[in-house]
């Protein structure tokens, strides 16, 4: 083991430039260097850089000494192995987390292994080849998650907009950029379906250590509402100014934000809170409550809501949006059918995703393993063909 005899931290100099006086205090990086941002090196941060420029004064800059047994390639793979990340970790100096600063004269207090130049050039190679081929098989099953994702979508849009039911007569929707609906569907207001309402906006000199909850963000991420995340409001306090926001058993709250995917079903838990601004409440009408839960995320929905929020600077949507929508509505029977035939159809897309999600975890984790086994001479990559 050695003390970072091959790498020397470069001094601070000053770039100067034509009209660049303000880059006072930036560091010169040459190819070859080692490139560390200090306050994030324990995220691995860092990495041999391939070209010439400057970095800020955030970042620590390392060149191996002349004649030095420096080969760029092995020792980015091995300040990004696990077990330097974590003592990159240990060394760091700060309270939080997210304020650790790994130090220069920290940083070059650390032991390194050493190998002959040659062997340092053969675990470089080896590591090239074997992370490449991982590499290749991640984005393949990242670009299957993204192709059953599009499937998704389009299995619940399908269904939300013309049932399953191909030999139906169709008619002209009328609504805007939607294609043709089942003849006997009904084409009417959104508010006509549903009732909704979003949470009030209570300010936090309302909240207390009990009492009546108050449903976050945090507590609508699941089908099912929880008090995850929850504040509380005085009982006396919900009678006087919000008991018209309390929510009922059965209700579906979502959530007003952009990112639009969950429908959350308010349960005994849950009865009685109160939602924040920013989720709103819906309780079935005419429309069913499972077919509910698959409009709020069909395309038909969601390009309603982006057109009437064109030109708009705000990212959420509200009442006034969903006031000024239109729906085609099945009978509520076929409502209860498409609802069961979207379970059923998305709930095999939504293993193979997970299923998928899982083998890109393991292969992330067998890379990471390897570059570590590799770099610590665990593995004898002479002995690889």
């Amino acid at each position: 083991m050695s003390h970072l005899t091959g790498i020397t931290p470069k001094s601070e100099k000053n770039v100067t430039m034509t009209a660049a006086g303000n880059l006072d205090g930036y560091r010169l990086v040459d190819t070859g260097d080692l490139v560390i941002n200090t306050m994030w090196a324990w995220m691995g941060a860092l990495g041999i850089s391939k070209q010439a420029g400057i970095v800020s004064p955030a970042y620590g800059v390392y060149s191996p000494r002349p004649n030095a047994p420096f080969n760029p390639g092995f020792y980015d793979y091995l300040y990004r192995s696990n077990p330097y990340v974590m003592e990159m970790t240990r060394l760091s100096r700060g309270i939080w987390t997210s304020r650790l600063r790994l130090y220069p004269d920290v940083f070059l207090s650390m032991a390194i292994p050493v190998p002959p130049l040659e062997e340092q050039r053969a675990i470089a190679d080896y590591l090239d080849r074997e992370t490449a081929r991982i590499d290749t098989l991640i984005e393949e099953q990242q670009r299957l998650i993204e192709m059953l994702r599009e499937r998704r979508g389009a299995v619940i849009s399908n269904a939300v907009a013309r049932g399953f039911d191909e030999t139906v007569a169709i008619k002209d929707s009328g609504l805007p950029g939607a294609g043709p609906v089942p003849d006997h569907w009904e084409v009417m207001p959104l508010r006509y379906t549903i009732s909704f309402q979003e949470g009030p906006g209570i300010m936090a000199a309302d909240f207390r250590d009990d009492g009546v909850p108050l449903l976050r963000v945090s507590s609508v991420r699941t089908a099912r509402s929880t008090l995850e995340g929850c504040n509380y409001l005085d009982p006396d306090e919900v009678d006087r100014r919000w008991s018209h926001f309390r929510v009922d058993l059965g209700d579906l709250l979502i959530s007003a934000s952009a990112s639009m995917g969950t429908v959350s079903e308010i349960t005994e838990e849950t009865a009685g809170a109160v939602p924040y601004t920013g989720i709103i409440r819906i309780k079935p009408g005419r429309m069913h409550k499972d077919f509910i839960r698959w409009f709020v995320v069909s395309g038909e929905f969601i390009d309603q809501v982006d057109s009437l929020k064109t030109g708009s600077t705000i990212q959420h949507f509200g009442p006034t949006h969903l006031a000024q929508m239109r729906v085609a509505l099945p009978p509520i029977e076929e409502q209860r059918r498409i609802a069961e035939y979207l379970d059923e159809q998305v709930g095999k897309i939504d293993k193979l995703i997970a299923e998928t999600e899982r083998f890109i975890e393991l292969a992330q984790e067998r890379r990471a393993a390897l570059i570590t086994a590799a770099v610590t001479g665990q593995i004898d990559v002479r002995d690889v063909v």
